[in-house]
């Protein structure tokens, strides 16, 4: 069983589906941590803080691509830049209404990103990205 909680990060503009998911993560019976973020920024400069951190950082990024201020795209050349000096491996979806298949297309070559997910997320869906991170971390 997982020793430490799991920190999961959602970086999303829309609260309503940040509130969805969050509710949905709860249900999910397992020691956890939930951040949000309304936009890159705000995660990015979380991220910056706590550099080598790994019990701050978090595990899994749920990352939405149209957001003000910083989408997506945006913050993935960021930390592309800051990965090295992360400390851990982080799984990050980016997650999005569009199914244009220029934005799955792009989200599909950088690699940092494990997946590309259309909104909204199933229940089934999360619970095996949550059980198959907890799975790797164990």
């Amino acid at each position: 069983m997982q020793k430490n909680p799991i920190n999961i990060c959602i970086v999303d503009d829309d609260d309503i589906y940040q509130f969805t998911l969050i509710k949905t993560l709860q249900s999910f019976k397992l020691p956890k941590n939930i951040i949000a973020f309304a936009d890159g920024e705000e995660a990015l400069n979380f991220m910056l803080d706590h550099l080598g951190d790994e019990h701050k950082l978090p595990d899994i990024i749920f990352l939405d691509i149209n957001m003000p201020i910083m989408d997506g795209f945006q913050f993935m050349d960021e930390y592309v830049k800051i990965k090295p000096k992360v400390g851990k491996l982080i799984t990050i979806y980016m997650v999005s209404s569009s199914v244009d298949a220029v934005d799955v297309e792009r989200a599909r070559n950088i690699s940092a990103v494990s997946d590309y997910i259309i909104k909204p997320i199933q229940q089934g869906e999360l619970k095996s990205i949550i059980d198959k991170l907890v799975g790797d971390l164990d």
